[in-house]
């Protein structure tokens, strides 16, 4: 009897070890059939950083952080000193330059063209004295009472004053005629380089007072009023709270659902409701964002996708940062 009492405990046994184990088996099935995963994503914007081309000094904000601002609103007010030193250089030099064209249009003074023309009636005279002469040297020669050297004489002072006469009138006709064509042109161009030399200046100037290049919310400024920024530095990021985005890290095992132009909805807790956004960009993160490997799972390796949604209705209260939550049933 003590034995058979004993056998009896002993199957009782296996039979109670064999039901916890099928037990455990299929609770086990049960929870990992209807686990899920957690994708969670961030909800992201369009920025872009407002700076000067000039070094310069801050003089005065015109917004501060969380103000709203619209295209062409002023920012903020520059002070360099020194870029207006350059504009006065640089109006001086036009000034000169266009001072030389203007002479060079104008042509030679009334003063001068007139000696010229004084100075050619002149050499006139004296052509026609010189031509008498000649004559009258030439008739005595020709009767021969006057000699063949005396008659040379009259005819070089003759030929002398003939290209007088006409190096006066040369002179005259050039005083009369102004610059060549070729200065006005170059006196022209010189006064062209001045103005885009006051051009330049004008536009280094005219950074000093920042705009707003498009709608958006001044979401962080770098430096405090009065300090000097360099060419180029950053002074505030401004976000454009109309251009919003979710952005999701899936791996490849749960992209289904997330092809370009689905609608897939996700929880924001911050919002505490379910919204529902538009897939539209999606690209492969590369073999280091690998999540699985080969040697790990003895199958293959298993990559991460960037997703990009954009909300389907706008959402006002959705703000950069604030998380979104996709829950995906294993496959």
């Amino acid at each position: 009897m003590a034995v058979k009492s004993q056998k009896s405990n002993i199957l009782l046994a296996l039979i109670s070890f064999t039901a916890v184990v099928i037990i455990v088996a299929v609770i086990g099935f049960l929870t990992l059939s209807s686990s899920s995963e957690i994708i969670q994503g961030q909800a992201e914007a369009d920025e872009y950083r407002v700076s000067s081309k000039v070094p310069s000094r801050i003089l005065e904000f015109r917004v501060s952080e969380g103000d709203k601002v619209k295209k062409g609103d002023t920012l903020v007010i520059l002070e360099a000193p020194e870029i207006k030193a350059k504009l006065s250089q640089a109006e001086a030099a036009q000034e000169a330059a266009q001072a030389i064209s203007d002479k060079a249009d104008k042509g030679t003074r009334y003063e001068q063209i007139q000696a010229a023309y004084e100075m050619w009636q002149k050499a006139k005279a004296g052509l026609e004295i010189a031509q008498k002469s000649y004559n009258r040297v030439n008739n005595l020669f020709e009767q021969g009472v006057m000699s063949a050297q005396k008659r040379d004489e009259a005819k070089a002072q003759y030929d002398a004053m003939v290209a007088t006469e006409k190096a006066a009138q040369s002179q005259y006709t050039m005083a009369k005629n102004g610059a060549q064509r070729e200065d006005k042109i170059a006196a022209a161009a010189q006064v062209e380089r001045a103005k885009g030399s006051v051009a330049e200046v004008n536009s280094y100037i005219n950074e000093t007072t920042l705009l707003a290049p498009c709608d958006g919310e001044v979401t962080e400024i770098f430096p405090k009023l009065g300090e000097l920024v360099g060419s180029g530095a950053p002074i505030m990021t401004i976000t454009q709270m109309e251009n919003m985005w979710v952005t999701f890290n899936v791996r490849e095992d749960y992209l289904q659902g997330f092809s370009v132009g689905e609608v897939v909805k996700a929880f924001v807790p911050s919002l505490n409701k379910d919204v529902s956004f538009k897939v539209t960009f999606m690209k492969d993160l590369g073999t280091y964002a690998a999540w699985k490997a080969t040697k790990t799972t003895g199958e293959y390796d298993l990559k991460t996708f960037q997703v990009k949604a954009v909300p389907v209705e706008k959402i006002p209260s959705l703000r950069p940062g604030m998380s979104a939550v996709i829950e995906k049933k294993r496959n």
